[in-house]
């Protein structure tokens, strides 16, 4: 006999359009996984809107859940239920859709669940740890017909549309060079020893799929981002970001000239190191990559420890033509002439984009179409983000095969692709 879970998945698996079911009028019933730093705005963020009813939270610091119901109770008038395995939540045939806060190396395998369970997912960014867990996301997703919007907020905001709009205009005349950036004063996070696990934490499941090691602060809440095993460094955390601001532009500098920028590129190079900080990280405080494209070229400039601005933004990007250039700043753009003169600009309050994004994530549930930050476009950005990694940790240019999204037969690089997991948690397959 086959059980509840089978008979979902294969009803899912043959659903047309993305099985909505949901009327104008209806509350989405959303379970929240991971609810610290980006993971608890998230969830204060779904629980204020009225047609959002947050019924379950998931996480594996149980010292989280009495800020946490109290907060959401504050917000949506009734208290939700607590988990520490997200799996329950994939069980149940009340919620619509799961929302991940989890750290980066969390991202993949709950998402192809959630999927095949019949749910849909915002997941923040980047789309996975590596680029081959970001490819099965976006499987996932189609085979089961499923929205996944990935929390590259921008994409929801009209401020970038706008700029977009400009360069597609032709306003910039030939253009073959775009660059984002990021410049910051960051703090180093020192070198603290191994610890017990701390009361109320479910340490391995934390570490799931990634190596087995002693607790250790500093590889647990926030700073788990600067090491291998579970994050992709500021280039993934913030640099995803700017990227897609310089990816997109340029895209839409060769729509204006007749043609189309490819999804991959045919080559990536990366130089940097760890020169500032020292302490306990891994990814590079001080970067630069370049993606080489047919007839273009997009880099990446970061410097977490400097925060002297590049063309008046610390975070941001530009699009560089032969008749003047754009700039693209966190909710606002400026154009340029030859000369450096301000011809046109636009501005918005930056928190309505990620108010925009969760909208937009239910309203293509509602309309059966594809979100803003659809899971495609998050992997090619997250992608990108995965080969600038590679390079720098291969310390050289390698060539990228948009095909088979691999380094053709350069196995070095090829399995920094992907990565070996700890059992039970595996990637699904799809």
């Amino acid at each position: 006999m086959p059980t509840r879970r089978s008979f979902l998945f294969s009803a899912v698996a043959a659903a047309p359009a993305f099985l909505t079911g949901k009327s104008p009028n209806e509350r989405f019933t959303v379970a929240m996984m991971g609810f610290r730093g980006r993971g608890r705005q998230l969830l204060h963020g779904f629980a204020e809107m009225p047609d959002v009813l947050v019924k379950t939270i998931c996480d594996v610091d149980r010292r989280l859940f009495d800020e946490a119901v109290s907060s959401v109770a504050a917000r949506q008038g009734a208290e939700p239920a607590v988990e520490t395995d997200f799996r329950r939540l994939l069980d149940d045939p009340d919620i619509d859709a799961v929302v991940m806060g989890t750290p980066t190396h969390w991202h993949a395998i709950p998402t192809i669940l959630a999927c095949q369970a019949g749910k849909h997912v915002y997941v923040e960014k980047p789309a996975g740890h590596n680029l081959a867990e970001g490819r099965a996301m976006l499987a996932a997703a189609r085979k089961y017909n499923r929205v996944v919007q990935v929390g590259i907020q921008s994409r929801s905001g009209k401020t970038y549309e706008e700029a977009c709009e400009y360069i597609r205009s032709g306003a910039l005349g030939k253009v073959a060079f775009a660059k984002g950036w990021e410049s910051a004063r960051q703090r180093g996070i020192g070198n603290p020893a191994d610890e017990p696990v701390p009361d109320g934490v479910d340490y391995d499941t934390w570490l799931g799929p990634a190596p087995k090691r002693q607790f250790n602060r500093n590889r647990f809440h926030g700073s788990w981002r600067w090491f291998f095993d579970y994050g992709t460094g500021d280039l993934g955390n913030d640099g995803v970001h700017r990227v897609d601001y310089a990816r997109r532009g340029l895209e839409a500098a060769f729509k204006a000239m007749g043609k189309r920028l490819p999804d991959w590129p045919t080559a990536v190079a990366a130089a940097g190191g760890k020169h500032f900080f020292e302490d306990a990280q891994q990814w590079p405080d001080t970067l630069v990559v370049t993606w080489d494209y047919p007839g273009a070229t997009l880099m990446y400039e970061m410097r977490n420890w400097q925060p002297t601005p590049i063309e008046g933004e610390a975070e941001g990007a530009a699009v560089y033509g032969e008749n003047g250039y754009v700039v693209i700043g966190n909710g606002s753009w400026r154009a340029f002439d030859e000369d450096g003169k301000v011809i046109a600009k636009g501005a918005s309050a930056k928190q309505d984009d990620d108010e925009r994004h969760k909208a937009d994530m239910l309203a293509a549930i509602r309309d059966g179409r594809t979100p803003a930050c659809d899971i495609k476009i998050g992997h090619c950005a997250s992608g990108l983000i995965h080969l600038g990694n590679i390079a720098w940790r291969t310390d050289r240019k390698l060539r990228f095969d948009p095909a088979t999204e691999t380094f053709g037969d350069d196995t070095e690089a090829n399995r920094l692709l992907g990565r070996i997991y700890r059992a039970p948690w595996t990637l699904p397959r799809v």
